[in-house]
């Protein structure tokens, strides 16, 4: 057996996934292209494994632990997009990005019972909060 033609068809499984990991917007779809490079990068293990004839047979032992790993990951994926898709409504990658915690640059906390954070919070010229701002004016 060549080993150019399992190579060449890996190279082209892993190009088609990588195109639907950074082509799509549907987060099953990215996963499945996700396990399409990983199917890629399995049949190179088993083929270079085939070619070097290897006695312990390495690259068979590391294409089933990858397997397994895949497996793993694609439970622990689709409940998160199931679970995403059920609250929200929709499973778009672009509003996936709603779930980050929003910038906290000044602002002023809520809870009034922490009064050393309102006092560090005060940009006067006067306070203690912030001598920084005092050595720059």
């Amino acid at each position: 057996m060549h080993l150019a033609y399992p190579a060449v068809l890996a190279v082209l499984l892993f190009c088609t996934g990588l195109y639907g990991v950074l082509a799509r917007r549907n987060a099953i779809l990215v996963l499945m292209s996700v396990e399409l490079m990983l199917n890629a990068v399995n049949l190179n293990l088993v083929a270079f494994d085939v070619w070097l004839r290897d006695t312990l047979h390495a690259g068979q032992a590391l294409t089933l632990f990858t397997i397994a790993i895949a497996a793993a990951e694609i439970g622990i994926g689709l409940a998160i997009v199931l679970l995403v898709h059920r609250n929200r409504g929709t499973s778009d990658v672009d509003r996936l990005r709603d779930l980050a915690d929003p910038p906290t640059t000044g602002q002023v906390p809520t809870d009034d019972s922490d009064d050393s954070m309102a006092a560090a919070t005060d940009n006067g010229p006067d306070t203690e909060a912030s001598p920084a701002r005092r050595q720059t004016a």
